[in-house]
């Protein structure tokens, strides 16, 4: 089975369709819900129900997933009944086999329960009507791409004691990101004066994205969170509670992070702790999703946003 671990549960939804060609006699019986076997449409529509919730036990490499809403509909058709699955969860992983799964447990319940009656039955079709959810629908294009910078905060990196892998980690994530240009990467010590120097220069510059990694814990020469916040003009608290729930799923140590968001003028800050898992864990929990920041900013259409 594909590892989902690292994944964020988001609202996933799904719809699927068969279609069941049937003559019109056989159509009689299932709209006065009388076949010799009882009422075709419901054992159905129960059956696609169960079979959306069993999915993962029929398929070897689907995932178990709390359904939060199946639904079989009917459209009669002059050739035949169109069904209709949807499916809801908020999981990690789509139900795009358990819509599927339905609407094809539907239609062969119809078939089973219609044939006393006829021969002229036929599953004709099979398809995903639609999806939607996860990462894939909040990763909007921005044009101009958003200016990113990295800033590690390490004594014994900056002293070349020891490699840089977050920074590198976190670095590497943005040049994936379709709407982030990455234009800066710079490896200071533990020095809350020459992270502040750094910051209010990349402001200058024109830089929308700054993501500081290391120094959000409680060591003492721990010191982004001091040394930024007074920088600070609008704090975002929910970004980093979303980070630190993500993370203590994964680690009991998440709640330990102190790590802040939040906006120096047009520039939107984010602390990413100092160990290579942290650090990518809370990009993970962070992006795409946060870059709708810029969307706001830019006062453009909000792609998934409250109308």
């Amino acid at each position: 089975m594909k590892d989902i671990t690292g994944k964020s549960e988001t609202l996933r939804e799904a719809v699927a369709e068969a279609f069941v060609a049937i003559p019109p006699e056989a159509q009689s019986l299932l709209k006065e819900r009388h076949t010799e076997k009882g009422d075709a449409l419901e054992v159905a529509r129960a059956a696609g129900i169960l079979a959306a919730k069993r999915t993962w036990e029929l398929l070897p490499f689907c995932h178990p997933l709390p359904l939060t809403h199946v639904e079989i509909a009917y459209a009669f058709e002059e050739e035949g009944v169109r069904i209709q699955a949807s499916v809801k969860t908020i999981a990690p992983t789509g139900v795009e086999m358990e819509a599927l799964t339905a609407a094809s447990i539907a239609a062969l319940t119809l078939y089973d329960m219609l044939k006393p009656h006829t021969g002229e039955i036929e599953i004709r079709s099979l398809r995903l009507v639609s999806k939607k959810g996860g990462k894939s629908d909040y990763r909007n294009a921005l044009s101009p791409p958003v200016k990113a910078a990295v800033i590690v905060l390490s004594d014994s990196v900056a002293a070349g004691k020891k490699e840089d892998k977050a920074g590198r980690a976190i670095l590497e994530a943005l040049e994936k990101e379709p709407s982030v240009e990455a234009k800066g990467y710079e490896i200071l010590p533990d020095d809350p004066e020459r992270l502040r120097e750094s910051v209010v220069a990349l402001v200058g510059g024109g830089i929308d994205l700054i993501l500081t990694v290391g120094g959000t814990g409680l060591a003492h020469t721990d010191q982004t969170v001091e040394a930024l916040r007074p920088l600070i003009e609008r704090e975002i608290p929910g970004v980093m509670e979303a980070a630190r729930a993500y993370g203590q799923h994964r680690t009991p140590y998440s709640m330990l992070s102190r790590g802040i968001a939040g906006m120096i003028k047009n520039t939107l800050v984010l602390t990413l702790p100092g160990s290579t898992r942290g650090a990518k864990e809370t990009y993970d929990a962070l992006f795409p999703a946060v870059l709708h920041v810029f969307f706001v900013l830019r006062k453009l259409p909000h792609p998934h946003g409250y109308s």
